[in-house]
C-alpha cells in the first residue's frame, strides 16, 4: 500500500522584514571582503575573516554568528549587527508517496517558488529555481502560464539549496567523523524560470556553490537547462561550466515554434551550431536534449530519425520525458509503446536514450507542473470574477 501524500504547511508573515543588516547568503567572496573591511573588519584580517565565515554557512550550515566559535565575542557581535543570514521561507512542504518533495517557498516582497527534491537510489537531485514566473510561455509547460514576476537574485538561488539542506538535516556535525554520502548529490535549474534569462545571478550563485571551501558541489554535478537563449551558451561554458541541458521537444522549426515559442527567435539550425561548441569549450561528456513525448505531436518515427540526424555529431544523450498533465493542458502523454519505439530508433542510432521515470507526479512536482500555489489561487479567483461579470 503507498504510503498517504503529507504536506505541512507553515504559517509565516506575508513579507519578509528589512532589517537594514545586509544578507551574508549569496555575496561572492569579493563582495563579502568588501563588506567586512566597510563594517569595520581591518583589512589585513578581513581575508582570513570571510574563509571562516564562508566556511560557517556554506560548510557546516550555521545560522547564528553566535556559533562561530573560531571568531572572537566582540567580532560576533559586530557581524550580528551589521549582517544577518537569511534564506528564503519554507511556506509548505509535500512529500509525495515516491519520496519527492515540494517546497514553496517565500521570497523578499512576499512572491513564491516552487523547489523540488527527488531522491533516487545512491543520489538525490535539487531543482532548484531562478525566476518568479515565466517569460517562455512553452505551450505544454504548466509553469510558463505563470507570467514572469521578477529575477531571484543570487542569495535566493543559493538559498534554496540551504533551505533543502536544513530541511533534510545533511549538515556535517563538528567532531563526527567525515561522511562524504550526499542526500542532494546533484542540482538542476530546471525551476521555474529560464537561468539565461537572469544569468548573472545564476552564474554567482553557482559560484557559491561549486566553492570547494563550502557547498562544494562539481560543476559535473550541476545541470543548467535552457530553452534555447543562444547568446548565453558561450558565455555560459566560460563563466560557469557545468553541464547544459536544452528544452528540444520537436525536430521541425514549424512544430518547435508553437512548442517552445523561443524557436521563432533563435531556430533549430542557429541553437544546434551554438550547441555543437559547448562541449568542447567546457569539456563535458555530453549535451542532454530534453524532449518532451507529446501525443499525436511530435512522437512519429520520422521524428525519431530527424532527431538523430539533427544532432549528429555533437556529443549527446537525449532524455524522454512522458508529458506530465495537468489541469487544462491542451495536450495528452505519448503511449508507452510509443515513446519505447521512439527510444529505441535512437539507441540504435547510438545515443543514450533513457526514458525518465515520473516523479512527484501527485503533488504537482513533476516536470513542467511547478507553479506556486498562491498563483493558481489567484487565477482561479480572476476566473471565477470574470465568469460572474459575464
Amino acid at each position: 500500500m503507498s504510503a498517504p501524500i503529507t504536506q505541512d504547511v507553515l504559517t509565516i508573515p506575508r513579507k519578509l522584514p528589512d532589517t537594514g543588516r545586509t544578507n551574508i547568503v549569496g555575496l561572492s567572496r569579493e563582495q563579502l571582503l568588501e563588506a567586512l573591511v566597510a563594517a569595520g573588519t581591518p583589512e589585513r584580517q578581513a581575508k582570513m575573516r570571510v574563509g571562516q565565515v564562508w566556511q560557517w554557512i556554506y560548510h557546516w550550515g550555521v545560522r547564528d554568528f553566535a556559533q562561530m566559535t573560531n571568531l572572537a565575542k566582540d567580532y560576533r557581535q559586530l557581524l550580528a549587527d551589521k549582517f544577518e543570514i537569511t534564506l528564503p521561507e519554507i511556506v509548505s512542504r509535500q512529500v509525495s508517496t515516491d519520496g519527492t518533495r515540494k517546497y514553496l517557498v517565500r521570497i523578499a516582497g512576499g512572491h513564491e517558488v516552487e523547489v523540488v527534491y527527488i531522491p533516487e537510489e545512491g543520489r538525490g537531485t535539487l531543482c532548484v529555481s531562478s525566476q518568479v514566473g515565466c517569460t517562455l510561455t512553452c505551450s505544454f509547460c504548466h509553469t510558463g502560464t505563470q507570467k514572469l514576476v521578477r529575477n531571484l537574485t543570487a542569495g535566493e538561488i543559493v538559498g534554496q539549496l540551504l533551505l533543502a539542506r536544513d530541511d533534510l538535516g545533511e549538515w556535517p556535525v563538528q567532531g563526527a567523523p567525515k561522511d562524504e554520502t550526499r542526500l542532494i548529490s546533484n542540482m538542476v535549474l530546471m525551476g521555474m524560470g529560464e537561468p539565461l534569462y537572469n544569468f548573472e545571478n545564476v552564474r554567482d550563485a553557482m559560484k557559491i556553490v561549486m566553492d570547494n571551501e563550502g557547498l562544494s558541489l562539481s560543476r559535473r554535478r550541476i545541470t543548467l537547462s535552457t530553452s534555447g537563449v543562444v547568446p548565453e551558451i558561450a558565455r555560459t561554458a566560460e563563466e560557469i561550466g557545468c553541464l547544459l541541458a536544452v528544452s528540444f521537444h520537436a525536430t521541425t522549426d514549424e512544430v518547435r515554434n508553437k512548442l517552445v515559442p523561443i524557436n521563432k527567435r533563435w531556430n533549430i539550425e542557429t541553437l544546434l551550431n551554438a550547441l555543437r561548441d559547448y562541449p568542447r569549450l567546457t569539456n563535458s561528456e555530453r549535451i542532454t536534449f530534453e524532449y518532451v513525448m507529446l501525443a499525436g505531436v511530435n512522437d512519429t518515427d520520422e521524428d525519431a530519425h530527424r532527431l538523430v540526424e539533427l544532432i549528429r555529431g555533437i556529443p549527446a544523450k537525449i532524455n524522454l520525458i512522458p508529458f506530465n498533465e495537468w489541469p487544462g493542458a491542451p495536450y495528452k502523454r505519448s503511449s508507452n509503446n510509443r515513446i519505447h519505439a521512439f527510444a529505441d530508433i535512437i539507441y540504435k542510432a547510438g545515443y543514450a536514450s533513457p526514458i525518465r521515470t515520473p516523479r512527484g507526479e501527485d503533488i504537482m512536482a513533476a516536470c513542467g507542473q511547478l507553479k506556486s500555489a498562491t498563483e493558481r489561487g489567484r487565477k482561479s479567483r480572476a476566473a471565477i470574477a470574470a465568469e460572474a461579470a459575464e
